[in-house]
Formats: C-alpha cells, structure tokens, sequence
C-alpha cells in the first residue's frame, strides 16, 4: 500500500480495460474468452493482493468465463472515482471512503467486503514502547493525504478520547513512509499494518509494533469488491461469477500461501519479495474472520451498520443511509447457501 504507484500496469492476461458482456458463443460466460473483466487495486500489489493472482493462475476465474486483468492502483479513494467513472470493472478498496463516495454522489456498491477486522493502524517501531492511543500524545505521526487511515485517523483519535492537537501530523509521499519512520524523521506512520509491517522490518532489520483501529474503538469493515451500481444492474450474472471465483480464490490462497505468494511474484510487477509476501497474506488471513463469516466476503447487515455508525458518529458522514444504499449482499453467498 504504501508505494507509489508506477506507470506500468500488473498485466495478467490479454485483456482489453473496457468489460464485455458477452463470450465468443455469444452466451453470457462460461466459455470461449469469456467476460472481459479488469479488477483495479487499491496499491501497487503486495501480499493481500495475492489470492487474485492465484485465482488466475488455478483457473478459477476462467472457470467462472471471467478474462481477468489486474492492475495496480493509487489508494481507495482513487479507485472508487475510477469505478464510478466506468475506468475499471471492479475496484478492491476500503470501506470508510466508499461510505464517502456514495454520500457524494457516486453509483457504486461494495459486492462484498472480505477484511472484514479494518487493518489500518498505527506502526512504530518496536523501540517506541507505544502501547495504548494516549502514549501518541506530543508524538510526530506521518501520513498520505486521500489514503484511507489518513481521513479516519481524527476519527480514531476522537474515539480514544484525544484531540488532532495532541499529536502533530505530518504530510508524506507513501514511498516515502518507511525511510522518514526508519530514520526517526517520524515516531509513527498510518498504514495498513500487515502490509507496512512485514516490508518496514525487512528492509531495516528492526521490530514493528502497531496500534490497529480495530482494536482500540474503531472496528470498520476493511477492504472490498467494488462496482459501478450500472454494471450491477446490467451485468448482474457477470458480477455473481466474478464475486463467486474471488471467494474461492480467497478460500484456496488461505490453505496455499506459500503457493499464492509465489503466483503473485511470478506474475505481478514491482511487488515485495516472496518472503515478503508470505508474511503479508498470513497477516491478512485473520482479517477475513472465517470463524464467523464461514466463506470469504460475506457480510451482515449488522457489520454494516456499525461502520455507518461509526462513520457517522466519529467521522461525520454526511446523510448516511441505510446498509443497502452502500452494499449489495446477494452476490457472496455463504457455503452451502
């Protein structure tokens, strides 16, 4: 996440950006080509990313007559623009700014969210000794104006009972964040911890600890299938099959990390080391909260609501509306069901 994005795309497969409707029989999928289809990510790839290369890699995704591409992406909130204005088929982005998005104005629904544990979070090293939200107090906390962690970290503060003022914040560029932390130009940096973690000690040697929203009075649902409400309505068959090889792709990579780590290294550009990527999706895995969710990216409306509520509450979502005004539930559907 935290890298800034280059020019080159993660091309997968030959695929066009524009979706098709339509395989080379003429019916919807299922055989010739199938559905041309471009999933945009949040970040350059790193390891959350990795069960979608897997999913290609094991044909879940052509099973399904989807002719996935995948592409890197420039933060959450970029992404859902780039949904909403019809530039990609499928966004993988954040919960807090499609909430956001929707209240501007913008036609998009979550299909699914699948961390469904938020893993924003504070990351220091070790060193620190932080151990609660008030020991940032007179702290430097480094972030990136229009990431996801940056527009709820006043949120996060004002549910520890702390004020922006307790803290000095301070503007970085994401490829900048792991050298200022490591140089001590900062004492912490807002991320995803299970992505900055594992890069943070392996390119400086040193221990990391975190803070996660989630676990100190903001537990948000985490990050998600996107789409156009107009692909939603027209496409909805496409949309079933691709939310169906996503969860499977999901559910495989969880029993194979080593294998999902090593199809992403050999097919995305400019990702972290394959070790690297290991320790990301182990990280990952407990977000998905399978114990209670029992299959990747099914939510409840409960889930929903408490992060509207929260939103509304600590990070003034303007005229929230109800769970369905932000996510459509019927394309994930639970095993068995």
């Amino acid at each position: 996440m935290p890298r800034l994005l280059p020019g080159i795309a993660a091309l997968l497969l030959v695929a066009s950006c524009a979706p098709s409707t339509s395989s080379d029989d003429g019916s919807e999928g299922g055989g010739g080509a199938g559905d041309k289809v471009t999933l945009t990510l949040n970040w350059v790839p790193y390891g959350e990313h990795a069960p979608f290369y897997y999913g290609v890699q094991e044909g879940f995704y052509s099973d399904e007559g989807i002719d996935l591409e995948i592409k890197p992406g420039n933060g959450s909130a970029t992404v859902i623009k780039q949904v909403a204005q019809d530039q990609t088929t499928f966004g993988w982005a954040d919960t807090p700014p499609l909430l956001n998005g929707v209240g501007s104005g913008m036609p998009v629904k979550s299909v699914g969210v699948f961390l469904q544990k938020g893993p924003a979070s504070l990351e220091f090293l070790s060193d620190q000794k932080i151990t609660k939200p008030q020991d940032l107090k007179g702290k430097t906390v480094g972030g990136t104006p229009g990431d996801a962690m940056y527009a709820t970290f006043p949120a996060w503060l004002k549910a520890n009972g702390m004020a922006a003022s307790d803290v000095k914040i301070v503007n970085m560029d994401p490829a900048n964040k792991i050298a200022q932390l490591a140089e001590g130009q900062v004492d912490a940096i807002m991320g995803f911890f299970h992505d900055q973690g594992p890069t943070i000690e392996a390119k400086t040697g040193k221990k990391v600890d975190y803070l996660l929203y989630a676990d100190s009075g903001l537990n948000m649902l985490g990050t998600g299938i996107v789409v156009n409400d107009k692909t939603l309505s027209e496409q909805k068959d496409m949309v079933t099959r691709f939310v169906r090889a996503t969860q499977k792709s999901w559910a495989e990579a969880a029993k194979d990390v080593p294998g999902a780590a090593k199809a992403m290294a050999g097919m995305a550009e400019n990702e972290p080391p394959e070790e690297v990527l290991v320790k990301q999706l182990t990280l990952a895995q407990p977000l998905l909260q399978l114990d209670t969710a029992g299959q990747p990216g099914v939510n409840t409306e409960e889930q929903w609501q408490d992060t509207i509520d929260l939103m509304t509450q600590y990070a003034d979502l303007a005229e929230a509306g109800a769970p369905p005004e932000y996510w459509d539930g019927s394309h994930a559907k639970a095993a068995g069901s």
